[in-house]
């Protein structure tokens, strides 16, 4: 289905207007507007590129068009290439923004790669910055499964720590399956097995029920949106993470946790690359954001609004949207704004960053609605993300 026969979302223009604009941008999102990951991207996918958008046009754009427009990729590769085909080849999208689903990256970014646009996630699978990375023409902004699984798995594994596995049967779970086991492993501990479930499953009490039974120290969710949100939910009413055995979400975001709210999800330990209470500045994007959407960012949603914010700089320093030329401005230029810390682009299109360990709070810990977490530890990015050289990218950018 392609985006003009119904998956179109918004089509906005900002700036001046386009004959008289210096440059004009076109930005395609390509989200999941109704799946298990709307919450966590979707719609607040499309504002954060907007506000990005309108911030650098008052500021190092001025004088640039940047137009948005926003497609539902229903969680199949397929269809999200038949709209990126269709944006790329008949309305000029420039750069393709959000695919959190990590079969969707993985085939978007030979695309971009053939037809020479740009490729803007804000996380996802680690096989973007190794085997399947493409420097020339994508980046990988806020997150992805080596730093999300390493933060909770160096803080929690000792020698002898043993651990299970509820894994989304997809290559989202399965690369953070891959890289728990290297991980604990190198920790000391020890995986005892999965469990993989369907993917996108509503029932999971089997395979938490098969976790429980391992007896291992820890059982670690695997998976994403409202299979991580579902399994916390079961996984409460069967006990586990409320005794002895410790409960771990490799992905949940602080909107998961809204939902579930604090007596379901207390205790939860995560990773996350952005929160929006760690300083002054994320504090001000974060209520921002919160005004235009009525939630706070998940860490997608404020890592779409850095990588648009400094894509959109790299083009006005470059006056174009030539993709080699727009990258490598990237990489060249300082990256600075409200959501990230102490920030470099690397040469495999990595974008590394201060990373965080959390808890989540007591309900009776909160002092308000949105305040979720305890900060536990805040990890350099040169340890939370993958080496350069373990990842094995082909194609370094020189």
């Amino acid at each position: 289905m392609g985006w003009r026969s119904g998956a179109l979302a918004v089509l906005l223009v900002i700036g001046g207007v386009a004959a008289r604009a210096e440059t004009a941008v076109k930005l395609g999102v390509l989200t999941d507007l109704s799946g298990v990951y709307s919450d966590a991207t979707g719609a607040g996918s499309v504002v954060a590129t907007r506000m990005a958008a309108e911030d650098c046009l008052a500021a190092e754009c001025r004088g640039m068009t940047v137009e948005v427009v926003a497609a539902d990729h229903q969680n199949k590769p397929d269809v999200a290439l038949a709209i990126a085909r269709e944006w790329v080849d008949t309305a000029h999208v420039d750069a393709l923004v959000d695919m959190s689903n990590a079969a969707i990256q993985l085939a978007i970014a030979p695309f971009v790669a053939q037809k020479n646009r740009v490729a803007l996630f804000a996380g996802g699978t680690a096989r973007l910055s190794g085997d399947a990375c493409q420097p020339e023409h994508i980046v990988q902004w806020m997150w992805d499964t080596y730093a999300q699984v390493g933060g909770v798995a160096r803080r929690l594994t000792r020698p002898g720590t043993t651990w299970y596995l509820v894994t989304a049967d997809y290559a989202f779970g399965t690369q953070f399956e891959a890289d728990a086991k290297m991980l604990v492993g190198a920790a000391g501990g020890r995986v005892l097995g999965s469990a993989r479930h369907p993917f996108p499953s509503t029932d999971l009490s089997s395979f938490i029920l098969q976790a429980q039974a391992s007896g291992a120290d820890i059982v670690a969710l695997a998976n994403a949106g409202a299979d991580t949100v579902n399994a916390i939910k079961q996984a409460h009413e069967f006990g586990v993470g409320t005794g002895a055995q410790r409960l771990v979400a490799f992905y949940l975001s602080v909107l998961d946790v809204k939902g579930l709210g604090l007596p379901a999800a207390a205790g939860t330990v995560l990773t996350e690359g952005f929160y929006w209470d760690i300083d002054d500045g994320t504090r001000a994007f974060s209520r921002r954001f919160l005004a235009r959407q009525g939630a706070m960012p998940s860490q997608i949603q404020a890592g779409l609004y850095s990588a648009v914010r400094h894509y959109l700089k790299a083009v006005a320093a470059s006056r174009g949207t030539e993709a080699r030329a727009v990258i490598r401005g990237m990489h060249d230029l300082p990256i600075s704004d409200d959501v990230v810390r102490h920030a470099e682009l690397r040469p495999d299109g990595r974008m590394v960053h201060d990373y965080y360990a959390f808890q989540v709070k007591q309900p009776e810990q909160s002092r308000g609605p949105w305040d979720l977490y305890t900060l536990l530890d805040t990890i350099p990015g040169a340890e939370a993300f993958r080496p350069v050289a373990d990842g094995f990218c082909p194609r370094l950018l020189h």
